[in-house]
């Protein structure tokens, strides 16, 4: 079976090791190295690292000091911790439709939903493409509104040269299948001194300093063993990327002009870091999605739907009077077309080749 994803974290051992003959396996000197490269990439003064890309969210919110009733405007096509970190940080959500170009959230339909407790803007750039930034931001600056953007698959992303997580508070997931993975973590980028400081304390029991407390804070720090597995993949995104964008490549051409079968894009002014290859399987496939990858699994081709449904349509969030559902078209369609395809950067020429002649034979071309 060729993987949807694999995860290759060998060049970690001696940082790893490092940290264990040290004696300081918790939060310490291997966080803020990892911090300060972290900040590099997206091009920001700060790095804060917490324990996972959720905590992330929750925590940014958090030190908004947002009110009860105050709104975050969001994606409805995305992964279902975008919705719960807003729900946990005690706020009320709305969501604006996306676009099918990029599948991220759509500036107009933003525009269309803010309103008098709108607070924050939280855009998701899925699958490793940036949202329309140079669209939103005016939107934001216009009604007042803080950025927190969920970058969680787009580290290295950019938009007109300007990095994923550079724009407000960015949250990234180190998660396992991500492009750069401690197991589990997360990091919160900004250039606001003040808030960097807000979220350092919070994220440590509200400590500023041991028994110094400024705030009802939280447990949310990394240890110095994830840093460490994290330290060797930031040194190389770069390759990591440049291969992620070689395969997509390689797909892109190798399954141009299937009927049905509509490729993903990328889009002017915009780099593509790859976390997901998600195509969409049209009412002109010959086959339903769900079939599609069915066969694919038959002929050994890992795959994914990434997501079947738009994230408030489950049962635990219909009666949830935070959870403000609303007309999204366009999400609803693409959730029941999207898949995604193997792109992980240790594929190789005979999977990707196995790839595309697998999909084409299913597809009957």
């Amino acid at each position: 079976m060729i993987p949807i994803t694999v995860v290759d974290v060998a060049d970690a051992e001696p940082y790893v090791l490092e940290v264990l003959r040290s004696g300081v396996i918790a939060q310490g000197p291997m966080v803020k190295r990892f911090e300060d490269a972290f900040a590099e990439v997206a091009g920001v003064e700060h790095a804060v690292a917490v324990n996972s890309g959720t905590t992330a969210l929750v925590a940014s919110i958090e030190v908004l000091d947002l009110q009860p009733g105050d709104e975050v405007i969001t994606s409805p096509f995305t992964f279902v911790a975008t919705l719960n970190a807003i729900l946990e940080a005690g706020a009320s959500v709305r969501f604006a439709d996306i676009r099918t170009e990029d599948f991220n959230i759509d500036p107009d339909a933003v525009a269309a939903a803010v309103g008098p407790r709108t607070k924050v803007l939280m855009p998701v750039h899925l699958y490793g493409q940036m949202a329309d930034m140079t669209k939103l931001m005016p939107l934001a600056e216009q009604h007042g509104l803080a950025v927190v953007e969920d970058a969680a698959q787009a580290v290295g992303a950019t938009l007109d040269g300007k990095a994923a997580g550079s724009y407000g508070l960015g949250c990234f997931s180190l998660y396992a299948t991500k492009n750069i993975t401690t197991a589990e973590g997360g990091v919160i980028t900004t250039s606001d001194a003040a808030l960097a400081d807000r979220l350092r304390v919070l994220r440590n029991q509200g400590m500023r300093a041991r028994y110094q407390y400024e705030m009802a804070g939280h447990n949310y720090r990394l240890t110095d063993l994830h840093a460490a597995v994290g330290i060797p993949q930031l040194e190389k995104l770069a390759q990591i990327t440049e291969a992620r964008q070689r395969n997509a490549e390689v797909l892109g051409k190798g399954l141009a002009g299937l009927p049905g079968l509509e490729l993903p894009a990328v889009l002017p002014g915009r780099t593509h870091v790859w976390h997901q290859y998600t195509v969409r399987v049209t009412e002109d496939a010959p086959i339903t999605r769900e079939e599609f990858s069915a066969k694919l699994l038959e002929k050994g081709i890992g795959n994914g739907i990434y997501y079947p449904k738009v994230v408030f349509d489950y049962d635990c969030y219909r009666d949830n009077p935070k959870v403000i559902a609303s007309d999204v078209p366009v999400a609803t369609q693409v959730a029941s077309q999207v898949l995604s395809l193997p792109v992980h950067p240790k594929l190789t020429e005979t999977e990707l080749e196995t790839i595309v002649d697998g999909i084409r034979e299913v597809l009957g071309a």
